[in-house]
């Protein structure tokens, strides 16, 4: 059986042992027997001239490490999986790590210092300074006199959007990540807090622009029965830590301090800073500690994984949840499912708060994704893994590889169909995205999508359109609000010598301000009482040399 579920408990090894496999010797071993030119000991390995199909005149497997996706029912059997398997002569034999990002970490890592490597792994996130470490070892194999040889569309992608060579470049020069692209307009500003519109109706309550407002709006959706039932069952608001922007401190604390919910980061003169030690966050912790105490945000929201998050959203029946952050309808309801509550939940504006404060989430890097199609030293067919994912970067493939399979879940546009702004369509969606099925990977793996080919080329098959509307609600409620270019932390790549301090110091800092986040809201932790105690345990943690290493970093690559 080519798919293989990885368990956390059966990969546990000893501490000792990832250390070792961490400084191992795979630097020692070469990537691939096979010649530049495609050619080597195994006829299998040769490649078919650039542009044609099978990419390899003879089958070949690929151990390809994948992260889990529960829209995703089996990767083997999966259609998109036989496209790319019938169009390539490429046989893909799937690991598939958890979906949560910490448990797929801890598995990736284990899996890196067992020292049996996949041949790809894909949609991991690996960060920059994974890849540096892993780089300068040998472990993880450099893309780029492959890309000059092999790479025809990635070459395109990197004329058509000139910023994204120099964010996959690490310092030494080497690419060791082909990009996923993502250029979506509306997920660039997506920590939006979405309320169930027919309560505030039923209520005859106002959307909320304050943070006392909204205080008021859950009171009113705990106490009043607005869904009618005569129980006392309503969630006045819920989150996730797992899901995409359902962490119930992101929306909400950008109306104290800037949250750009990942590294909670930001750009001040030229100077990187985190914000989570500051009065500002303090003070939107109280407020998010007082929604808390007061029953107006569920205490399961600090623990509880994305689809637990989307079946309260989606109770049988009769609604229970009043707002919860996230990403989109997507994330937390079914899309075009039968409740129809992907409608219901309509985005507020950000809020103001107590002084004035008031901002919109905001990646302007967003659509530069790192990490996400890695080769390792033991992948024997590097020319071929190359023309693989080169080949996953066409349109076609995308939708393929996002949507399912064509005359089932997508065509291609009709004479007359038009898209967002009323330009010609490319493409028609016949099945909405976000349902469990098994004809795409769901958004996994090589992607270029970008705002004019995909989501503005999609056509309108009926109102409300979703792309339509997730462009109008950001352009009128978020774009408004979002801070300057020069406050963002761009994407960086660390040196060798500071790759490995980083990533132990940012496991270190950022697992201790995740838990202190989760105490001080839930009252595990009294905020007043500890807080001076929590300041200095993060400069104890050495967060002035934390910041020194991403400040040489930017300065570096941004202040040249």
């Amino acid at each position: 059986m080519k798919k293989t579920t990885i368990h956390l408990l059966v990969l546990v090894l000893s501490l000792a042992a990832v250390l070792a496999g961490c400084s191992g010797n795979n630097a020692d071993n070469p990537p691939s027997a096979e010649k530049p030119d495609g050619t080597g000991d195994s006829a299998a390995g040769k490649v078919t001239p650039v542009g044609t199909l099978p990419i390899v005149e003879e089958p070949i497997t690929l151990k390809v490490l994948m992260k889990g996706n529960s829209l995703v029912e089996d990767w083997e059997t999966n259609e998109f999986t036989k496209w790319l398997e019938e169009k390539t002569n490429i046989n893909l034999d799937f690991q598939v790590t958890d979906e949560k990002t910490e448990n797929a970490n801890q598995q990736l890592n284990l899996i890196l210092a067992s020292g049996d490597l996949p041949d790809v792994i894909i949609q991991m996130g690996i960060s920059p300074a994974q890849q540096m470490i892993y780089g300068q070892q040998g472990i993880f194999v450099p893309f780029n006199d492959l890309i000059e040889q092999y790479g025809e569309n990635t070459k395109k992608i990197f004329e058509e959007m000139p910023e994204v060579k120099p964010a996959i470049t690490a310092p030494d020069g080497n690419i060791y990540s082909l990009p996923y692209i993502n250029e979506c307009y509306h997920c660039s500003m997506n920590g939006k807090m979405y309320v169930y519109k027919p309560w505030l109706d039923k209520l005859g309550l106002k959307e909320p622009t304050t943070t006392e407002e909204f205080y008021q709006m859950l009171k009113a959706f705990k106490e009043q029965d607005p869904n009618g039932n005569g129980k006392a069952d309503e969630i006045p608001m819920s989150g996730s830590p797992t899901g995409t922007r359902t962490s119930v401190d992101i929306f909400l604390m950008n109306s104290f301090i800037y949250n750009d919910g990942n590294k909670r980061m930001i750009v001040e003169d030229g100077k990187i800073d985190v914000v989570y030690n500051k009065p500002e966050w303090k003070e939107g912790l109280k407020y998010l500690h007082k929604l808390y105490a007061e029953g107006l945000i569920a205490p399961q929201s600090l623990t509880q994984d994305a689809n637990s998050l989307k079946t309260m959203a989606e109770n049988p029946g009769v609604a229970i949840l009043g707002a919860t952050g996230a990403h989109s309808p997507s994330t937390f309801t079914i899309v075009e499912g039968e409740s129809n509550r992907w409608l219901e939940y309509q985005p507020i504006a950000p809020l103001k708060g107590p002084n004035g404060f008031r901002k919109a989430l905001w990646n302007p890097y967003d659509k530069i994704r790192q990490g996400h199609f890695v080769m390792t030293s033991a992948n024997k067919y590097p020319e071929a893994t190359m023309r693989l994912a080169d080949l996953m970067y066409t349109l076609e493939a995308n939708l393929w590889s996002n949507f399912g399979a064509e005359g089932k879940s997508w065509e291609w546009a009709k004479p007359g169909d038009k898209a967002r702004g009323g330009a010609d369509a490319t493409y028609r969606l016949l099945v909405p995205f976000g349902r469990v099925q098994n004809e795409s990977w769901a958004q996994h793996g090589p992607n270029y999508r970008t705002d004019k080919n995909w989501y503005a080329a999609q056509a309108i098959m009926k109102h409300p359109d979703k792309e339509e509307m997730y462009y109008n609600v950001t352009k009128e409620k978020y774009e408004p609000y979002k801070p300057d270019m020069e406050q963002i932390v761009p994407p960086l790549f660390f040196p060798a010598e500071d790759a490995a301090e980083l990533a132990e110091l940012d496991k270190t800092i950022n697992d201790y301000f995740s838990n202190m986040t989760a105490r001080f809201i839930s009252g595990d932790a009294d905020i007043d009482a500890e807080w001076d105690n929590y300041v200095n345990t993060l400069e104890q943690m050495n967060l002035k040399r934390y910041l020194e290493i991403y400040q040489k970093a930017y300065d570096s690559m941004y202040k040249k």
